[in-house]
């Protein structure tokens, strides 16, 4: 019993401690950014930031919202990641619900070829044809549209509703409800862990939308702000203009550091709070079925 002991007490000891420096690993480059952003030029520089923000000063948070084109792309990108979510969340559970239903006919086929989508696509070239085609480009909509339903997630919520027993459904129809009734008024108020789950994945991903918005955004107004992020990274001519910048207060590095944690604040700051949903809603719609 005490070499047992031993021996799990000192694996305990090496998970945690390899644990710790994983998570180390992972958290250093997002700390050194927030650092970066708040530290002044001459620390930067000089190579004093580590861990911490050397000089502090908001000097570069301050010249980003001085910047109306990113103040421009920050609400558009808001309005974009709370219009996908909702017409994504209303899709995908639409979707899904028929399709757990045992009276529904034919409802493997069309799950198959749902499930086909995983697999295969119509290619880069023809998609853009088509948003082209029915004139969807710079607009939002395609945006949401082409991604509006992802397999993955309809397949998590799929799963879930599954795992509601059948007996409240057979119950509410001998009262007299029609499926509209069932769903809005005992599936959806069931449903809220995966709802919950669904939110974060979908807003994550509206929230990151780059390549699309590349393609299909035209105007500046239109940007999102993971191409305004592009735009900083790469052109950095623009950040070192002395009529957007002051020499003296802000560089690349520092500024580029803000415009990374403005980019991820938010969806950072909504996550603790659904946290415990998303969990019990990847667990339930993974193991249910």
């Amino acid at each position: 019993m005490t070499k047992k002991r031993n021996g799990s007490g000192f694996f305990g000891v090496f998970n945690y401690s390899f644990m710790v420096i994983i998570c180390a690993v992972f958290l250093y480059p997002f700390i050194y950014t927030i650092s970066v952003s708040f530290s002044s030029v001459a620390s930067i520089l000089q190579g004093k930031v580590f861990l911490y923000p050397i000089e502090f000063t908001t000097a570069a948070y301050k010249t980003i919202l001085k910047d109306n084109s990113m103040i421009t792309s920050f609400f558009f990108t808001l309005k974009l990641t709370v219009v996908g979510v909702f017409a994504s969340l209303v899709a995908t559970t639409l979707t899904a619900y028929p399709l757990t239903r045992k009276g529904f006919k034919g409802k493997n086929v069309i799950l198959n070829l749902i499930i086909f989508t995983m697999y295969f696509s119509g290619g880069l070239i023809p998609t853009y044809m088509v948003i082209k085609g029915i004139g969807l480009m710079d607009k939002m909509s395609a945006l949401v549209l082409p991604g509006m339903v992802s397999t993955f997630l309809l397949i998590l919520m799929m799963n879930y509703f599954r795992g509601i027993p059948d007996e409240m459904e057979e119950s509410a129809k001998l009262d007299g409800a029609n499926h509209y009734q069932i769903l809005f008024k005992i599936i959806i108020p069931l449903s809220m862990p995966i709802i919950a789950t669904l939110t974060i994945y979908y807003a994550v991903s509206y929230w990151n939308t780059f390549f699309n918005a590349l393609m299909y955004m035209q105007s500046a107004k239109h940007y999102t702000l993971q191409i305004k992020l592009y735009n900083l990274l790469v052109n950095t001519d623009i950040l070192t203009n002395s009529t957007i910048i002051g020499a003296n207060d802000v560089m690349p590095e520092n500024l580029k550091g803000a415009v990374v944690i403005i980019t991820a604040a938010p969806i950072l700051a909504v996550y603790p709070f659904l946290q415990k949903y998303f969990i019990k809603g990847v667990t339930i719609g993974a193991l249910k079925g």
